[in-house]
C-alpha cells in the first residue's frame, strides 16, 4: 500500500471517531449550564468524548506520518460525511436528499484536493524558532477570537479549528523528527514541540466544547473548515509542501476546496425528517439513547416548537364541561 493511500485510509477512520466525539460533546453541552472544567471532569460523557478524541488523534498522527498536511488536513471534512450514515442508522431512517447532496459535494471537492495534494511522505520539520513563532501568532489570534465575555459560537469554533490545525502541524514535526533515526528519540526539539502540541490540542478541545453550547451544525462546520486552513498555510509556507500540477493544480485545488466547503455547509444545515412516532411515547431515557447524529447536526438552541398541554382546557366559572 502506498504512503498516500495509507494516509487516506487512516484519515477516514480518524474522521469517524471525531464525528462520534463531536456528538458526545454537543449532547453534554446541551445539558450542562456550567462549562467549568471541574464539572466536566466529573461526567462520564465527557470522558467518553475525550476517549474518542484520543483514538481519533492517534489515527490522525499516524496519517500525518505518511501524508503531507495539504493531503491529510482537508480530509478532516470527512467527519461530517461520516456522521450522515451514522446518524441515519441511529435514527432508523434513510439519508435525506439534502444530506446526499452535501455528501456528494464534499467527496467531489476532496477528490480534487487529493489529486493535487498527493505526494511523498513528509520529511521536513519545523525548527524550534519556527514552532515558537507559529505558537505566538496562533495564541494571539485565539485570544482575540475567544476573549473573555465573548458569546459561545462561531468565534470559539474558529479558534478551536485554528488550534487543532496548528496542533496537527506541530504533531507532524514531532512524528517525523522522532522517527527519522538521525538523532535521539527525545531531542530538545521533540520535547518542546510535543508540549506545544499538548497545549493546543487541549485548548482546541475546550474551545470546541464552548462553541457547541450554541448548537453543533454551524460550529462544527467552522471547525472543520478552519482546521485545514491553518495547517495548509503552515505546510505551504514553512514545510516546503507543494501542490501537484503547477498553476493548473493550484486552480483545481482551490475549486475542490470551495466545493468541499459548500458540501460541509450543506451537511451542517441539513434538517432530517423526524421518524413518525409510535402510539407509545418513548421515555426520556430511551430518547437519550436514540439521539441521532444527523439530528444533532441540525440542532439549534430554542428551536423546539411549543407543545400545548395534554390536559383538557378548564371551563370558565359557571359553565359545565361539554361531554
Amino acid at each position: 500500500m502506498s504512503a498516500t493511500l495509507l494516509a487516506v485510509v487512516l484519515s477516514l477512520f480518524s474522521a469517524v471517531a471525531y464525528a462520534g466525539a463531536a456528538v458526545a460533546q454537543e449532547r453534554l453541552a446541551s445539558r450542562t449550564t456550567d462549562s467549568g472544567v471541574l464539572r466536566l471532569l466529573g461526567r462520564g460523557a465527557w470522558w467518553w468524548s475525550v476517549g474518542l478524541n484520543a483514538g481519533a488523534a492517534l489515527l490522525h498522527v499516524a496519517a500525518l506520518k505518511y501524508g503531507t498536511l495539504t493531503l491529510v488536513q482537508p480530509l478532516g471534512a470527512l467527519t461530517l460525511v461520516a456522521a450522515v450514515p451514522l446518524g441515519a442508522r441511529l435514527a432508523g431512517r434513510r439519508v435525506t436528499t439534502v444530506e446526499w447532496r452535501g455528501t456528494a459535494l464534499t467527496l467531489i471537492g476532496l477528490s480534487a484536493v487529493l489529486v493535487t495534494a498527493s505526494g511523498p511522505a513528509p520529511d521536513d520539520v519545523l525548527s524550534v524558532p519556527q514552532a515558537l513563532a507559529v505558537t505566538g501568532a496562533t495564541a494571539t489570534l485565539i485570544g482575540v477570537l475567544a476573549r473573555p465575555g465573548a458569546r459561545p459560537g462561531l468565534r470559539h469554533a474558529s479558534a478551536s479549528g485554528f488550534a487543532s490545525g496548528v496542533a496537527s502541524a506541530l504533531t507532524q514535526t514531532v512524528t517525523v523528527a522522532a522517527t527519522d533515526r538521525t538523532g535521539p528519540l527525545l531531542s530538545g526539539q521533540v520535547i518542546v514541540v510535543a508540549l506545544l502540541v499538548a497545549a493546543f490540542a487541549a485548548g482546541g478541545l475546550l474551545l470546541s466544547q464552548t462553541a457547541y453550547k450554541g448548537g453543533l451544525g454551524a460550529p462544527l462546520a467552522v471547525v472543520t473548515l478552519a482546521n485545514p486552513i491553518a495547517a495548509v498555510v503552515i505546510g505551504l509556507s514553512l514545510l516546503g509542501e507543494r501542490l501537484q500540477g503547477g498553476v493548473a493544480g493550484l486552480v483545481l485545488a482551490g475549486a475542490g476546496a470551495a466545493v468541499a466547503a459548500w458540501g460541509v455547509v450543506t451537511l451542517s444545515r441539513s434538517t432530517p425528517v423526524p421518524v413518525p412516532s409510535a402510539v407509545a411515547v418513548p421515555s426520556a431515557a430511551a430518547e437519550e439513547e436514540q439521539h441521532p447524529v444527523a439530528a444533532v447536526l441540525a440542532l439549534e438552541p430554542d428551536s423546539a416548537a411549543y407543545e400545548p398541554s395534554m390536559l383538557p382546557r378548564q371551563p370558565k366559572p359557571g359553565h359545565l364541561t361539554s361531554l
